[in-house]
């Protein structure tokens, strides 16, 4: 990319919060200054030394608007560190991290503080354009007649029948999709089974069932740190994963986005939830000046488009640039993370990778790039058993990978994220 290094010092998220149909304990402003806090408090400069801050979110509530600026001074970075926040759907806490980058290769800054969030639990609900028309005519009345008046007119299956916040912001306004159904024709493009999509779900749950009984995911274990709500309660867990995930289990659970001809269901797909990620990114003049232990560092980062009723495939038009530039196969590097928005999805860039015409017409390749070792990629498991809060899932991954590449003795790996909007992103990452 550069030969400026961009250093990763370290990291930490909060556990993973499944949404359970009610608003979850924490808002996102909570989550992010939680784990902010916790990492900044074991760093050896204060946190006004910090150039910015820079948090992604997909879905900020309207009391945290710019929800980056109101973490940075929540944590006290004072009132002099600028905090500010970027959206890129799926991918802002990625987004953050490569705006974090772009401004250390600059020079504008050396320290900074980048990571993504959402509390996906609170997203609104909506009151339909009808409802909100009788709300104007009734603010509108002037007499008590009036207002009796329209008071009659009250729509009462639009009062209570709201538009689901979530739903309406996870479906593709070029296309009019949802996410899911991007998912399916993924699916039937490439001719992925249910069977495939509902075994690689349980791998899932498994990976992260593992990598929390053995330390990788559990408080303490480098990533994942304890969060306590108002009244002391700790979340210490990510607590979507099901340890009893099993193909039978999940063949039980019916096609939710085409439910007559489809085959991606709850159980195949990630989860709604609610969480945080952070990573610290330095020159190498911050390294100097404060004398910090570099863990690794990021070496290219990659945006690409594509087709939004395809949006899945992000991963691999990101990816590829970064393995073309680096001269690079699949399997050169030493572990993969692929966000797991759908098992469809993530099954449907594999398979895009071994196919001939995909790469040769989407890919500007020669020919196929070939099959990806799959015991490289999510070796600790991903969103389907950890879930998906939009915000954060991109600095998740990248975090993750850096821990794994520690853990294991690697050297190189690649994090890559689909996007809503047909846009995937990518970075390779290298252990110190």
């Amino acid at each position: 990319m550069t030969a400026k290094t961009i250093y990763i010092i370290d990291g930490t998220r909060t556990p993973f919060l499944k949404a359970k149909n009610r608003p979850g304990p924490f808002s996102g402003g909570d989550l992010a200054t939680q784990a902010g806090r916790t990492l900044l408090m074991r760093q050896p400069f204060s946190p006004q030394d910090l150039d910015e801050v820079i948090l992604g979110c997909a879905a900020p509530s309207v009391d945290e608007v710019n929800i980056g600026r109101v973490v940075a001074l929540r944590m006290g970075c004072g009132q002099k560190v600028p905090g500010w926040t970027v959206m890129r759907n799926c991918a802002s806490g990625m987004q953050a991290l490569d705006s974090a980058i772009a401004n250390i290769l600059t020079g504008r800054s050396n320290l900074v503080l980048a990571g993504g969030v959402d509390a996906l639990s609170r997203a609104p609900l909506l009151y339909s354009d009808r409802m909100v028309l009788w709300f104007a005519g009734m603010m509108g009345a002037k007499t008590p007649l009036q207002r009796a008046a329209q008071f009659t007119r009250l729509p009462l299956a639009a009062l209570l029948s709201p538009v689901i916040g979530i739903m309406k912001g996870l479906t593709d306004p070029m296309v009019g999709l949802l996410m899911g159904q991007t998912a399916e024709n993924l699916a039937y493009r490439f001719g992925i089974t249910r069977e495939e999509m509902d075994a690689f779900a349980v791998r899932s749950h498994q990976r992260v069932t593992r990598a929390q009984s053995e330390g990788a995911l559990a408080p303490g274990g480098g990533e994942v740190e304890a969060v306590y709500d108002a009244a002391g309660d700790v979340f210490s867990l990510d607590d979507g994963v099901r340890k009893d995930a099993s193909i039978e289990n999940l063949a039980k659970l019916k096609p939710f986005f085409d439910r007559k001809f489809g085959n991606i269901t709850p159980g195949n797909s990630s989860q709604i939830t609610d969480g945080a990620a952070w990573l610290l990114l330095a020159s190498e003049e911050a390294v100097a000046r404060h004398g910090l232990t570099p863990i690794g560092r990021i070496v290219d980062s990659e945006w690409a488009g594509l087709d939004p009723a395809q949006m899945g495939l992000g991963p691999v038009h990101a990816a590829t640039p970064i393995l073309k530039r680096h001269g690079l196969g699949l399997n050169d590097l030493d572990a993969w993370e692929i966000n797991e928005a759908f098992a469809a999805q993530v099954l449907g860039c594999l398979a895009a990778w071994k196919d001939e015409t995909y790469c040769r017409e989407q890919l500007g390749l020669e020919g196929a790039l070939g099959a990806l070792d799959e015991e490289k990629l999510n070796v600790d498991g991903g969103a389907i058993a950890l879930g998906h809060p939009v915000g954060a899932s991109g600095a998740r991954i990248v975090l993750h990978l850096i821990r794994t590449l520690q853990r294991t003795g690697a050297k190189r790996g690649m994090a890559a994220i689909c996007i809503g909007g047909g846009l995937g992103g990518a970075m390779l990452v290298e252990a110190t």
